[in-house]
C-alpha cells in the first residue's frame, strides 16, 4: 500500500520540489493559506482545530510541517505572529503527530547559529540572534523534546521555486538584472552555504525511506559567502560585460535589511558524511541547474 504525507505549509520553494520528487511514490495533500497551485488546498495551519481535522480525515503516514515565515524584517516587526506561526504551530504539529503515532519532519534553519565560527556541524549549540531564528529554534528544540518520532533538517541559503516562488537572494538578484540594473551591491561580510531545494528533498527522501531519524544539517557542498555566489551567477548568465559587482559591507544596507543577522551560517553535513547518506552536490551545481531549469530566458543564447 502507497503511503501517504500531509505537507502544510506546501505554497513556497521547498513545497514546490517536495511535491516534485515525492509526488510519484507518496500519496501527498498538501495545504497552504497560499493556494498558488491546483494541488494545494487552502489551510491555514495556525488554527489547530482545523489543522487537526485535517490531518486526521486524510490519515498520513507522515506529517511535513514545512511552512514558516522566513523575511526577518518582517519577523522582527511582528514578533507574536511570527512566535504563532513559526513556534506555536510546531508545538501543534508534534502533539498532532504523536497522537496519530507518526513522523514528523520540521524544516529549520542555519540562521540559529550566531555566526561567531566558521562553520556548524550537526552537534554544534544553536545560539539566535534574531526574532525570525529563534523562533525557528523554538520550534527545533520543541520537536527534539517531545516529538516522538521526528526528521529536523537544517537548511542554508535557500534556492528555488523559480520567479513564482523565490524570495531570496538568487530571485532578488535575478530581478535587479531583469529590471536593468548595471549595477549589483553585493556584501563581502556574510558567509553561508546554498541550498538547492531539489537537492535537500531528495536527500530528505532518502533519510525517511531510510528511517534515520534526527537532527541533521542539509546543505549543498561548498564554504563560501554572498559575493562568491553573485559573481558565479553573473559569469554563468555571461553578463560580465554589461553588470558591474560593487563590493560593499552590510552596512550599506542596513536601513532595508536591518533584522540582525550572523555573519556566518556556514554548514557541513557532518552526520550525513558519516554515515555515508550526503547526497547534497556542490552549490556551483546546483545554481547551474537551478538557473537552467528556472530561468532559462536569461541564459546567452548559443
Amino acid at each position: 500500500m502507497t503511503s501517504k504525507i500531509y505537507v502544510a505549509g506546501a505554497g513556497g520553494m521547498l513545497g514546490e520540489a517536495i511535491h516534485k520528487i515525492f509526488k510519484d511514490s507518496y500519496i501527498l495533500k498538501c495545504s497552504d493559506i497560499d493556494k498558488n497551485e491546483t494541488w494545494i488546498d487552502y489551510l491555514d495551519f495556525r488554527e489547530f482545530d482545523l489543522y487537526k481535522k485535517d490531518v486526521e480525515i486524510f490519515n498520513p503516514d507522515y506529517l511535513f510541517h514545512i511552512g514558516a515565515y522566513t523575511d526577518l524584517e518582517y519577523c522582527e516587526l511582528h514578533e507574536d505572529d511570527t512566535y504563532m506561526t513559526n513556534s506555536i504551530s510546531v508545538e501543534n504539529a508534534v502533539n498532532l503527530s504523536n497522537s496519530l503515532n507518526i513522523p514528523l519532519i520540521y524544516i529549520s534553519t542555519a540562521g540559529i547559529f550566531d555566526g561567531s565560527k566558521d562553520h556548524y556541524d550537526d552537534w554544534d549549540t544553536p545560539n539566535p540572534i534574531c526574532t525570525y531564528a529563534r523562533s525557528k529554534h523554538i520550534g527545533e528544540v520543541h520537536v527534539q523534546n517531545y516529538s516522538k518520532t521526528h526528521l529536523i533538517l537544517r537548511a542554508g541559503w535557500m534556492m528555488g521555486g523559480g520567479p513564482k516562488k523565490d524570495k531570496k537572494f538568487i530571485q532578488k538578484i535575478m530581478q535587479q538584472i531583469k529590471d536593468g540594473a548595471t549595477d549589483l551591491f553585493i556584501v563581502n561580510d556574510k558567509m553561508g552555504t546554498p541550498t538547492y531545494t531539489h537537492d535537500f528533498a531528495n536527500n530528505m527522501k532518502i533519510l525517511i525511506e531510510n528511517e534515520e531519524w534526527g537532527t541533521y544539517n542539509l546543505v549543498c557542498d561548498g564554504l563560501t559567502d554572498r559575493l562568491s555566489v553573485a559573481k558565479h551567477l553573473i559569469k554563468l548568465l555571461n553578463l560580465e560585460s554589461k553588470v558591474k559587482v560593487n563590493v560593499v559591507n552590510s552596512d550599506y544596507w542596513k536601513k532595508q535589511y536591518f533584522a540582525p543577522r550572523p555573519k556566518c551560517e556556514r554548514l557541513i553535513n557532518k552526520k550525513l558524511n558519516l554515515k555515508g547518506m550526503n547526497k547534497m552536490r556542490g552549490w556551483q551545481e546546483c545554481l547551474d541547474e537551478y538557473i537552467k531549469n528556472y530561468y532559462s530566458d536569461y541564459l546567452p543564447r548559443p
